[in-house]
């Protein structure tokens, strides 16, 4: 019995820390692209980290498709339904995209700012994104285990010496 719960204890122990260093890899960009579109960081990263298993999925590996999209491919290592990318940013570029240019989702810009993930995880579900009723309480919990609403506040005002006192104290919030 000890031997069993230590190897669960080990895996779910090792699965945070690849949820931690993919969060780490990817923060940056999503906070840029929330900056840039409007849609919360947070939101950004939980949905990636559930589609693509923090990028450990095949897909994410072989693809570089982090949000789980359908489409084309031209993958020699495997055969996959899912659309394949350049890189992990292009997976990203494609899920914001898809978000401001389908008009499922358009209110949601409208509606909310980078602060309301709730409402955008909650808001991307009912815009079909996801078939599963599950699907925001997953992400929203993902959001919540992990602080990604961290992320999403945004400096009213800084200043370049700011910026680099708190990508030494805090390097997982890198500023730009």
């Amino acid at each position: 019995m000890f031997i069993w719960i230590s190897l669960l204890f080990t895996a779910a122990s090792s699965q945070a820390q690849t949820t931690l260093h993919y969060i780490n890899k990817n923060v940056a960009y999503a906070q840029t692209l929330m900056r840039e579109n409007g849609i919360p960081a947070s939101v950004i990263l939980a949905v990636a980290i559930h589609e693509s298993a923090a990028g450990t999925s095949k897909i994410a590996r072989n693809l570089n498709n982090h949000f789980g999209v359908k489409g084309k491919n031209s993958s020699t290592k495997i055969k996959s339904a899912y659309k394949g990318y350049d890189s992990v940013e292009d997976s990203y570029d494609h899920f914001v995209g898809f978000m401001l240019h389908k008009s499922a989702f358009n209110h949601l810009f409208e509606k909310y700012d980078e602060d309301d993930y709730v409402d955008w995880v909650k808001g991307i579900q009912r815009g079909g994104y996801a078939q599963s009723k599950l699907w925001p309480s997953k992400v929203i919990a993902l959001i919540k285990k992990y602080e990604l609403f961290k992320y999403d506040k945004k400096p009213s005002t800084i200043n370049n010496k700011s910026i680099q006192y708190l990508n030494t104290v805090l390097p997982l919030h890198k500023i730009k």
